[in-house]
């Protein structure tokens, strides 16, 4: 589209809006004098190993000489690296997107690194030899260089400038990382002919949040055709965005975390519309039309529209002996699940035909889910695929089709008014179960209403209940019986484990874990191949440890929490669980022979909160020459906001407290 057709337009519109704030960061690229190096150690983290002293972004749209727009982003940082565990910030990349032959261009780009050296500073620049090029994709280019001479105190800074014609590529910007942020700031100005959608996350709040209006005119050249190169002018109304966060903690990984890229602050932008003085053009379509041309292309969802003739003996092969239309889809799921070979994960499209997928008895993820919605569709099913993100990709955004935000596919079936969910790429995985992962929030259908799904992770509970019985035997000695039922998840993960190393180590490892002294007599595993189905563990055990004055038992044996989960004194995003938990464990114990109980933990029962949206309790009784213990931890909820950590931190504390505790028996004075 060439500007031609406005160019003799001039807008002239007037608003009155917010001007800027006046604070802004005085550190400028090349001003640096020996006080910049006295701060040794910075009250945002007394244990950084870098700060990042300033960091700011802007991006403008400027007319060029191709009749149209380009996008100019300028990125200045200055790192403080404070001790050796902080040599990795001088390792800089910038990435930069490619298409069709074209590729965003690096400029301008210096670098320096400064050091203290007798009370001066010595500077010492990167050679542009040592930027090296690296070709990811087709679609991705990364510039990498290293900062020259680090050493425990540098400082360093680095400026570019990249120009893109790829407009719907407007860069985003973090406002966070790895390591704390004294100054943060980016600028987008964005003239009122492009319309785009702000995407804004992250729990630290903005320092400055402002913007300002202003007029300004745009110069477009268009050389493109075999005579004179021409000019054009547009006047247009532009606002500054101005975002400033200051003094930003670096974010750090803690347990039960999806991906930090669910956290972190930051800012991204989708481009949605040109809008007048341009011709007005829609560039984000709705769900429905995204939907559409999913189902429309080669590489997704063209062939399942089709015929598929060729998949009648595969049908014919994978449903003999089914009884009804559900162990009919069983099978068929069964057949591609068992006969298949996942190569990749995290796949949206189709890099090879279906028929050949089916040759090679191997493809990623979407290939093979892709094929089983063929497969059933053939049968006569009614099924569609699904568009999801996994928990390490990220949320997914219900109300835009953001393609980039989605990294897995599955397949939905409809029978008998119930929906089930298959993901035939992952062996041992159970008809209509997903993995964990998938339960990351938003979810598309692809169909024709592009249906809208929520996989949430407080749907899942894993349930799970052990029984131990401990009895004297006619010789003197304790001898036990275990019996234990995983939940789903634990019992995939025990059955990969198994494949790989086998039934012996498994016990093995529960016997080191058991935190008491046994030889395990017999055992056996329950639905090993069922894997629609937890398993069951079932073993004898004998106690080996030899007559004392005083005996020490855990009475969770391996069943116990031993270590808090929770363990940073704070934190500032979600507690994500990949699903909610409910775990019994019952005991019984006999009193062994010549001995009394001299020692025994005191019964607790408490609630997590006044919701009542968890439960610790630990209850013991002595009676009769025996010892009874139920303990059983419910969270009913999988997602815990940051204000909710001090308590769940603490109810965990309780629990680590409370199943450490022994039971202690003493020889009697006069058996």
């Amino acid at each position: 589209m060439k500007v031609k057709l406005f160019a003799s337009l001039l807008v002239s519109l007037f608003f009155i809006l917010p001007i800027f704030s006046q604070e802004s960061s005085a550190v400028k690229f090349g001003k640096i004098s020996p006080d910049d190096f006295k701060t040794t150690i910075y009250s945002i983290d007394s244990g950084a190993a870098a700060v990042i002293i300033a960091d700011k972004g802007s991006t403008e749209i400027v007319g060029n000489s191709k009749g149209w727009f380009s996008l100019e982003f300028k990125h200045f940082k200055r790192i403080h690296i404070l001790n050796k565990n902080g040599y990795d910030a001088a390792d800089i990349q910038v990435l930069l997107f490619a298409n069709d032959g074209l590729e965003e261009e690096l400029q301008g780009l210096k670098a320096v690194t400064y050091n203290l050296e007798n009370n001066k500073v010595a500077e010492t620049k990167l050679d542009k030899k040592a930027v090296f090029t690296d070709k990811r994709s087709k679609k991705l280019v990364v510039k990498k260089f290293t900062l020259p001479n680090i050493k425990e105190g540098s400082i360093i800074e680095f400026e570019y400038t990249v120009k893109s014609d790829f407009l719907f590529n407007l860069q985003p910007w973090e406002f966070q990382g790895e390591y704390p942020r004294l100054w943060s700031e980016y600028v987008v100005r964005m003239p009122e002919f492009m319309g785009y959608i702000f995407l804004s996350q992250g729990y630290h709040p903005y320092h400055i949040k402002d913007n300002k209006n202003k007029l300004q005119t745009f110069s477009i050249m268009d050389n493109s055709g075999t005579t004179r190169t021409e000019h054009y002018s547009l006047n247009a109304n532009v606002t500054d965005f101005r975002w400033v966060m200051k003094d930003v903690s670096a974010l750090k990984e803690e347990s039960f975390t999806s991906t930090l890229n669910n956290h972190i602050a930051k800012i991204e932008f989708q481009l949605s519309d040109y809008r007048y003085p341009l011709t007005p053009k829609k560039i984000m379509g709705s769900w429905e039309q995204a939907s559409g041309e999913l189902l429309k292309s080669e590489n997704f969802g063209a062939n399942l529209s089709k015929d598929n003739g060729w998949l009648g003996d595969v049908v014919k092969e994978a449903t003999k002996g089914a009884t009804n239309d559900l162990d009919k889809a069983k099978k068929i799921y069964a057949f591609v699940r068992d006969n298949m070979t996942c190569t990749n994960y995290g796949r949206l499209y189709l890099e090879k035909t279906l028929k050949n997928i089916l040759k090679d008895k191997s493809g990623n993820e979407a290939e093979l889910n892709l094929l089983l919605t063929a497969i059933l569709i053939r049968a006569g099913f009614t099924v569609d695929p699904v568009l999801l993100s996994t928990r390490s990709h990220g949320y997914a955004y219900e109300l835009y089709p953001l393609m980039d935000k989605f990294n897995y596919v599955i397949s939905r079936l409809d029978l008998g008014g119930k929906h089930y969910f298959l993901d035939a790429s992952q062996p041992r995985l159970g008809f209509g179960k997903l993995g964990y992962e998938s339960y990351n929030g938003h979810a598309r259908v692809i169909n024709v209403a592009a249906s809208p799904l929520d996989f949430k992770a407080d749907s899942l509970i894993e349930g799970k209940m052990t029984s131990v019985f401990i009895v004297n035997n006619d010789k003197g000695k304790l001898i036990g019986k275990m019996q234990q039922v995983p939940g789903f998840y634990e019992s995939f993960n025990m059955r990969n484990n198994i494949k790989e190393n086998g039934k012996d180590k498994l016990f093995s490892d529960i016997k080191k874990e058991f935190n008491a002294e046994i030889e395990i007599l017999d055992s056996k595993i329950d639905s090993l191949d069922q894997y629609d189905h937890p398993l069951g563990i079932n073993y004898d055990f004998q106690f080996t440890t030899d007559n004392e004055d005083i005996l020490y038992f855990n009475p969770m044996f391996s069943e116990a929490w031993k270590e808090n989960p929770f363990k940073s004194a704070d934190r500032f995003y979600p507690v994500e669980m990949p699903y909610t938990i409910d775990e019994t464990y019952i005991l019984r114990i006999d009193i062994p022979n010549g001995y009394e109980v001299d020692e025994l933990p005191k019964q607790i029962m408490v609630k997590l909160n006044e919701d009542d949206d968890g439960s610790f309790e630990y209850r013991l009784s002595n009676s009769k020459g025996a010892i009874s213990l139920r303990s059983r931890i419910r969270l009913s909820r999988a997602f815990f906001h940051p204000e909710e950590y001090d308590t769940l931190r603490e109810f965990f504390n309780l629990v680590v407290k409370k199943h450490s505790e022994q039971i202690v028996f003493k020889r009697k004075a006069n058996p």
